[in-house]
């Protein structure tokens, strides 16, 4: 039987403009992230319902390689000390960041495709009616 290692997180934060909340999960040496804008300070029950109801909802990036963390220790305490430091540290992980932003770049180039290929699609269908219409008007000669 695999063990699966899971690990989740939950940074909010304050960019300047809105209050956005940034969620890291780690399955198996893989991050994915997912970034939700709250506007107005969330709430301790709005983030709660966020976690607990609309977690299937969150749309994550594509996994990438995460670095390996080491592992926690026992000690209560010694968690606590730690998730505090984390917390004064820093926001979200440069790498949850990057991994959201190539997928934004991914689905860039993915709409692109799609629209040069409706807009070839068209430009057939144009050729093709003018070419119909041009074989109608000379049918009857």
């Amino acid at each position: 039987m695999r063990k699966i290692r899971v690990s989740s997180a939950l940074t909010v934060y304050h960019d300047g403009q809105f209050w956005v909340g940034m969620f890291e999960c780690i399955e198996n040496g893989k991050l994915s992230a997912c970034r939700v804008v709250f506007g107005a300070e969330p709430s301790g029950e709005e983030i709660q319902e966020l976690v607990c109801e609309r977690w299937r909802c969150l749309r994550f990036s594509e996994p990438v390689r995460a670095a390996e963390k080491p592992k926690l220790v026992s000690n209560p305490k010694r968690r606590q000390r730690e998730a505090a430091r984390e917390l004064r540290q820093r926001g979200p992980s440069t790498k949850a960041q990057q991994a959201l932003a190539e997928e934004r770049e991914a689905k860039g180039m993915e709409r692109k495709a799609n629209a040069r290929e409706r807009r070839e699609q068209l430009k057939q269908q144009r050729y093709e009616q003018r070419r119909e219409k041009h074989k109608q008007k000379h049918r009857g000669r």
